[in-house]
């Protein structure tokens, strides 16, 4: 095992509505105090009761999908905390990811997509 699945995180164009929705569909709180996002007017979480979290990244000119049409296809990705960023990178370019954005040195993440393209977030613990 590389990673521990940390969120999902879902882009849309607000993020207050979104968060809201989900939490009173799946209960818990919005926007709850954790070291590990950081909470602005571009991003908000919802941690549950049952320890599972959700994200909502707001993205200018977002276009839902339009299931099941290609063209407007699912969009999310997936954060999975590590403690080690720089081996985690390795391990997971070695199963065939490709680097997306490795940042600034400086972030606690870097952005890589699966073999089909997906993007996904490695995320320092």
């Amino acid at each position: 095992m590389i990673a521990k699945l940390q969120c999902v995180v879902l882009d849309c164009a607000d993020i207050v509505e979104l968060s809201r929705f989900y939490q009173s569909l799946l209960g818990g709180v919005v926007n709850q105090p954790d070291p590990r996002w950081s909470l602005d007017d571009g991003w908000a979480t919802l941690h549950t009761d049952g320890g599972f979290v959700m994200a909502f990244q707001r993205v200018e000119d977002h276009q839902s999908p339009r299931w099941p049409d290609p063209a407007r296809p699912q969009q999310f990705h997936l954060d999975l905390g590590v403690k080690d960023l720089d081996q985690a990178q390795e391990d997971v370019l070695k199963l065939g990811a490709t680097m997306l954005d490795e940042g600034d040195g400086r972030r606690s993440w870097r952005i890589f997509a699966d073999p089909a393209g997906h993007p996904f977030c490695l995320v320092r613990d």
